[in-house]
């Protein structure tokens, strides 16, 4: 299988990063940290691709998650 990409953003209302992937069917899932959501990522790739008759290929499937942060900053005055 070729490379998994998986996008994520943070939710700053939620207080969570949520990712998904058009490549894996029915991946949507949220963490507190990107460390915390790398880890879900790691259990639920393989899992959902079984879950979806993806084929076995080598054991291994690579993937990248592009992560999304925007924010706001305040200056200090002058």
């Amino acid at each position: 299988m070729p490379q998994v990409h998986v996008s994520a953003f943070w939710d700053a209302e939620a207080g969570v990063w949520v990712a998904e992937s058009d490549d894996v069917p029915g991946l949507v899932t949220e963490a507190a940290s990107i460390d915390e959501l790398v880890h879900k990522l790691e259990v639920l790739i393989p899992e959902l691709l079984d879950e979806n008759g993806y084929p076995d290929g080598s054991g291994e499937v690579a993937f990248e998650l592009n992560a999304k942060l925007t924010g706001t900053v305040h200056r200090m005055a002058a």
